[in-house]
């Protein structure tokens, strides 16, 4: 019984995470990947075949799920895909500076395996795609803004085999 609850309190406490407006940073080691072999996603550039996009997925505020145009990006990159067998790709899950540390980067892997779940779904090779979260440690925007913050909650692909 007692294992039963522990098991629930976890799995709650998984589903719910914590507050994404802590400001309270803990020190965490970042989570990288090696970057000598890897490339943004970009087009293929052969005629009649399908394009990679390297279209970020932007994402709300504490948030994982797909807007209908994130939605519509990842179909036309799931025929990219398709149509070139070959390609690998990574997908990155990236946040804003709010949260703590270890919360961003769990909220960042749940954006990168949303977005594969997704790709998956339309009939890609799990595979073939992997997922890394880089959390808050790779704005691509700087600033303490919402404008700020709305680019660096996002989702991008970077090509680590064509």
């Amino acid at each position: 019984m007692l294992l039963k609850s522990t098991l629930s309190i976890t799995a709650l406490l998984l589903v719910l995470g914590t507050s994404c407006t802590d400001d309270k940073k803990k020190a965490a080691e970042p989570v990288s990947a090696s970057a000598s072999s890897e490339t943004p996603a970009s087009p293929s550039g052969s005629a009649g075949s399908a394009e990679l996009s390297n279209a970020p997925i932007y994402f709300g505020f504490d948030d994982y799920t797909l807007s209908p145009e994130a939605q519509s990006t990842l179909t036309a990159m799931a025929e990219a895909l398709k149509a070139n067998k070959s390609a690998v790709v990574q997908i990155e899950g990236h946040c804003d500076e709010r949260g703590t540390v270890e919360y961003n980067l769990a909220l960042g892997e749940r954006r990168a395996q949303s977005v594969k779940n997704f790709i998956a779904q339309l009939g890609v090779e799990g595979a073939r795609l992997s997922t890394i979260s880089y959390g808050e440690e790779k704005p691509v925007v700087q600033g303490h803004t919402e404008e700020a913050w709305a680019k660096n909650r996002r989702a991008e692909f970077v090509v680590t085999k064509n």
